[in-house]
């Protein structure tokens, strides 16, 4: 009998992506409006807005140089609704995106 291995991860700054790969933290919606009245779970909305949490290096060219991710730690992100590698760290959920599968930077100014 063979015993399954899991990683533990105790905290998600050790986490590094790797190549074009950016780890995201989905935003959560709002649970109370405005006047403070509670939103029950099942009305809740699932956006798909991110905050950047960590970034690789890039992908490789042909002629084997990084290129840059388009994002950095810190950027609010669109995210699509389907897509990425979702772990868990303590009782928070990340996710994992190719660079090139975020859809767009949210700008605030």
């Amino acid at each position: 009998m063979t015993m399954a291995r899991h990683t533990i991860v105790k905290n998600v700054k050790s986490i590094v992506p790797l190549l074009d790969r950016v780890l995201v933290q989905r935003i959560k919606p709002q649970q109370k409006t405005a006047a403070g009245i509670l939103i029950p779970e099942k009305s809740l909305e699932s956006l798909n807005e991110g905050e950047v949490i960590a970034v690789g290096k890039g992908a490789l060219s042909k002629e084997g140089k990084h290129i840059p991710n388009q994002v950095k730690p810190g950027d609010r992100v669109l995210l699509p609704s389907y897509g990425g590698s979702t772990i868990k760290v303590e009782d928070e959920e990340y996710s994992i995106f190719r660079d090139s599968e975020i859809l767009a930077k949210v700008e605030t100014n």
